[in-house]
């Protein structure tokens, strides 16, 4: 029998394809798009780290959540740091969710709320996202854009308190299989998963129809 890590990972590839390959992330990593729909996306994410980590305290107790919450994941602090480089230091005065967002982050609080098991399906396809397809992003980012390596502007990208990423996404898998869950309750998380792929792709198609490429 799959191991619970590969569940996840097999039950939501469909909507994880859908996700990376929709036509504003395309346009935005073909370098189809300007800065300003890049930054407007680095908006977006703010609502709904701000949404993930906001939680995060009230389910350091959790047995089935609580492991999962490491500081060396967040990304707010980096995103207000790449925030105010892209929008200049009042960035929050200027700073509105669109409607897709504000539905994925009101999710994700319901579920850091109401089910440790939801918000640990977002928390997965979130950071373990941010660790491995979130590079390519952040290199594209750079050749496009011209920001420092690493620096602001991609900040978000970086996990400076992760030494070698793809030991702490082995760990991560293995936290996943230890997770003391019956099959039903599995399946549930693994639904929220696919769910919260269809809320991120929905903010991509939001994005889209904000920066059309004209035809």
């Amino acid at each position: 029998m799959d191991s619970f890590s590969t569940l996840i990972r097999t039950a939501s590839h469909e909507q994880h394809v859908e996700a990376e390959t929709s036509t504003f992330m395309s346009d935005l990593l073909g370098g189809r798009l300007g800065v300003a729909a890049y930054a407007r996306y680095t908006e977006q994410l703010w609502f709904v780290y701000d949404a993930l980590e906001g939680g995060a305290a009230r389910l350091t107790p959790d047995p089935l959540a609580g492991p999962f919450v490491r500081p060396e994941l967040f990304r707010l602090a980096a995103l207000e740091r790449d925030l105010a480089h892209l929008r200049g230091p009042g960035w929050r005065t200027g700073l509105t969710a669109l409607p897709a967002t504000r539905a994925y982050a009101a999710r994700v609080r319901e579920c850091a709320e109401d089910w440790p098991g939801g918000y640990l399906a977002h928390h997965y396809t979130r950071y373990l996202g941010d660790l491995s397809g979130g590079q390519i992003i952040r290199d594209r980012a750079e050749r496009t854009w011209g920001f420092a390596r690493k620096g602001d502007g991609v900040r978000f990208y970086v996990f400076e308190d992760i030494a070698n990423p793809a030991a702490f996404k082995r760990g991560y898998r293995e936290l996943l299989d230890a997770v003391d869950a019956d099959d039903l309750e599995k399946q549930r998380i693994v639904a929220e998963c696919r769910r919260a792929f269809a809320l991120n792709t929905a903010v991509f198609r939001a994005l889209g129809e904000e920066f059309p490429l004209s035809a």
